[in-house]
């Protein structure tokens, strides 16, 4: 028992004084910023430099991506809506009005990422109703990509500054 009970007091089990969270969620809104629509930034980049066949690998991975992304999200909305709707306000619950400290980092990592889900389907509709060639498809995925960096900035803002007053406030109380 003297093993598990020295890993318990090196790694903090508490989400927000704990190290492997903050490393979860760095990495989260870094692989959303880098991936617009299922498109690394490299390759937008590559492409709007020599066009040609790199050009002709981002339009058809795009179109790929966002007739996956809209099928999915046609054939299954209204359940879709309706599951992360749910989980979303069990989160909440459990979040604010028992205040578990788990829920409300959970909350935090996932309630931007519906966000980023309604932007993506925005944009993919967009995309997929003509804006999907050249120069005006990579416009498009370079603004999505500054939306999405937008949003992370936000949401790791207020997840730092809620972390931060969560931890004060624990570490009165005790």
């Amino acid at each position: 028992m003297e093993v598990f009970d020295t890993a318990l007091e090196v790694i903090d089990l508490r989400s927000f004084s704990n190290l492997w969270y903050w490393i979860a969620l760095a990495v989260l809104w870094s692989s959303v910023s880098h991936w617009s629509l299922g498109v690394p930034h490299d390759m937008i980049q590559r492409a709007r430099r020599e066009g040609g066949q790199a050009l002709a690998d981002v339009e058809d991975l795009v179109r790929i991506n966002v007739s996956r992304l809209l099928g999915l999200v046609d054939s299954g909305a209204l359940i879709l809506v309706a599951l992360i709707g749910f989980w979303l306000s069990v989160l909440t619950v459990l979040a604010f009005y028992y205040r578990i400290e788990f829920a409300q980092a959970v909350l935090l990592l996932l309630g931007p990422l519906v966000l980023v889900l309604w932007v993506s389907v925005r944009e993919g509709r967009r995309i997929a109703a003509g804006a999907n060639k050249g120069d005006a498809l990579l416009r498009r995925l370079t603004v999505h990509r500054r939306i999405l960096q937008v949003i992370g900035m936000t949401a790791i803002a207020v997840t730092a500054f809620y972390g931060t007053w969560q931890n004060i406030s624990v570490s009165i109380l005790y």
